[in-house]
């Protein structure tokens, strides 16, 4: 089995760049939670001339809206949503030192290539698990657009959140990887076998 990689917030291009497609990882540090609303807000603060409200250099964002937390939690369940819909906004916002992302789903070329272009880092949050997830946050507190409730920008103190490295910064795609695979036939078609 291959080794954990553990990384800490916020990034570097060196951590970035010790990173592979198919890498298990954990983070520890800051991570910053954002869905479509944010980022059409980003787009548009950022074409009025605006600064953002979270610097966003170096930082991780999460492809994610939580729940309520319950009574004593910092958060409720909180679990990856599709990253494409990120897609039209995502290459501006790598231009800023956006370094990583936390979704689900393939990212468009456009946005492989302002990764590699940017060294930043796109990793697969595993669907289902938005409850162990939860367990992987410290604390969390509104950082921005406290109007969009569950879609605000939250930033969350984790540790030892899991994640896989679906796209690096050298063109890596493990998708794609696993489509080669599963169509060469050198791997159980099972989905466990796929991805590894």
């Amino acid at each position: 089995m291959a080794d954990i990689k553990k990384i800490i917030t916020p990034l570097t291009d060196a951590v970035v760049q010790q990173l592979k497609m198919g890498d298990s990882v954990l983070i520890h540090g800051i991570i910053y939670t954002a869905r479509d609303s944010a980022h059409q807000r980003f787009i548009e603060a950022l074409d009025n001339n605006e600064s953002l409200p979270v610097d966003l250099k170096g930082q991780i964002l999460f492809y994610a809206g939580p729940a309520p937390a319950k009574p004593g939690d910092p958060i409720g369940s909180i679990g990856p949503t599709t990253s494409g819909r990120m897609d039209p906004f995502t290459p501006r916002l790598l231009e800023l030192g956006l370094k990583g992302m936390i979704g689900k789903g393939n990212r468009s070329d456009t946005v492989k290539k302002a990764m590699q272009k940017h060294q930043a880092i796109y990793f697969g949050a595993i669907g289902g698990i938005a409850a162990l997830m939860a367990k992987c946050v410290r604390n969390s507190e509104v950082a921005a657009y406290k109007d969009l409730g569950p879609e605000a920008i939250h930033r969350l103190k984790v540790e030892n959140f899991p994640v896989v490295v679906v796209n690096d910064c050298y063109g890596g795609d493990l998708y794609q990887e696993g489509i080669k695979k599963f169509k060469k036939g050198t791997i159980n078609h099972s989905r466990s076998e796929i991805f590894k």
